[in-house]
This record gives C-alpha cells, sequence and structure tokens, in this order.
C-alpha cells in the first residue's frame, strides 16, 4: 500500500513544479521553492533529502497526470487509430499556443541532466516516456496492428521531435506536422495489415 504524500510535501512539490517548468531547473535554487512554498529550507530538507530527490518528485509528480491527459485526448477522438493519434498532436499544438508553454518538462529536465544519466530525475523522465510508448502500444495492439510495439515507437519518436523543434522556433505548426506525419504512419501500417 502505497502512502499519500503529506500536504506539505505536496505543496513543496506543487511549488517547485510551477517553478522548474517556467524557468527551469538549473536556475531554480532550493532557496527559492522554499521562499515561495513558503516553508523553511529545514522543512523542505525534511521532506526531501536533496535538490535532486527534489527534482526527481516534480517529474514523478507529472508522470500519471500527463498520461491521463494524453489518454482522455485519445478517448474523446471519434474515429480510428490514426485520427486519435492525430488529434492528440493537435491538442498538444494547442497547448504549445499557450504563452506560459515551455515544452516538455520531461525532456527539458533531462536535457539539462544529460551529463548525469543515473540521476533519478533522468530515470523518471525515461520512465515517463516508457509508460506513454507502453500505453500506446496497449492501443495499437487492441486496434490489431502487429507491430504495435515498433509503430509506438515512431509515434514517440514523431511527438519528441515535434516538442523540441516547436520549442527552438516557438511554432507550434511542427507539432500538427508531426501529427500528420503519425497519421500516415498509422495509415500504412493498416493498409499492409490489409493486404497480408
Amino acid at each position: 500500500m502505497t502512502l499519500s504524500p503529506s500536504p506539505t510535501r505536496k505543496h513543496i512539490v506543487d511549488v517547485a513544479a510551477k517553478l522548474f517548468y517556467a524557468e527551469g531547473i538549473g536556475r531554480v535554487s532550493v532557496d527559492a521553492v522554499a521562499e515561495r512554498a513558503g516553508v523553511t529550507k529545514r522543512t523542505l530538507y525534511y521532506h526531501f533529502s536533496s535538490k535532486d530527490e527534489l527534482i526527481a518528485a516534480y517529474l514523478l509528480a507529472q508522470d500519471q497526470p500527463s498520461l491521463k491527459q494524453l489518454c482522455a485526448w485519445y478517448e474523446a477522438c471519434e474515429g480510428d487509430v490514426e485520427d486519435k493519434i492525430e488529434a492528440v498532436f493537435k491538442r498538444l499544438a494547442a497547448a504549445a499556443r499557450h504563452p506560459k508553454w515551455r515544452g516538455c518538462g520531461f525532456m527539458r529536465t533531462v536535457a539539462e541532466l544529460a551529463a548525469m544519466p543515473g540521476h533519478p530525475a533522468v530515470k523518471a523522465g525515461a520512465q515517463h516516456k516508457r509508460n506513454f510508448e507502453n500505453w500506446l502500444t496497449d492501443e495499437l495492439g487492441k486496434a490489431g496492428f502487429v507491430e504495435a510495439g515498433s509503430l509506438a515507437c515512431e509515434v514517440l519518436l514523431l511527438m519528441d521531435g515535434a516538442f523540441a523543434v516547436s520549442l527552438v522556433h516557438r511554432d507550434a505548426d511542427y507539432i500538427e506536422a508531426a501529427g500528420r506525419a503519425a497519421r500516415k504512419l498509422i495509415a500504412l501500417a493498416k493498409s499492409k495489415r490489409r493486404r497480408i
């Protein structure tokens, strides 16, 4: 049985999440998190042994809500799998057009920690991407795609590539373009499946 985090711990993570996402993990100090959370540094360190643990907690707290949002967008769209996948990309593009959008928090954090592959936040970021890929593999498998895992990997590559390029250019059209490419990939896989 997993115990829910204390209200203070959750509050600190929520505050850290906003700061880390807006400014990046390297630019946000533990002092800044404590001050914004309205707690002492000692209290923060009571709940987190280090800034590294806090960063990992930030990503872990984002994992399931992010996946649930993507799943909800997928389920809300009527049509075939390719319609649903493209709809997810369109929703991501709409989110990317918000002035406070700063890209994929998982990718940005892992990029900041690229020289530290054993960092707990890097592991949390990798797990999130695996969770999405596993979920999509299951959905594609249910839809009858034989090579569901390979197809899910390709869609994830399109998504993460679109996140990166759209952040560089500040242009969400790249995410929509990636959605069209994902749609074509799935349609092509479907046409091959019919010929077998």
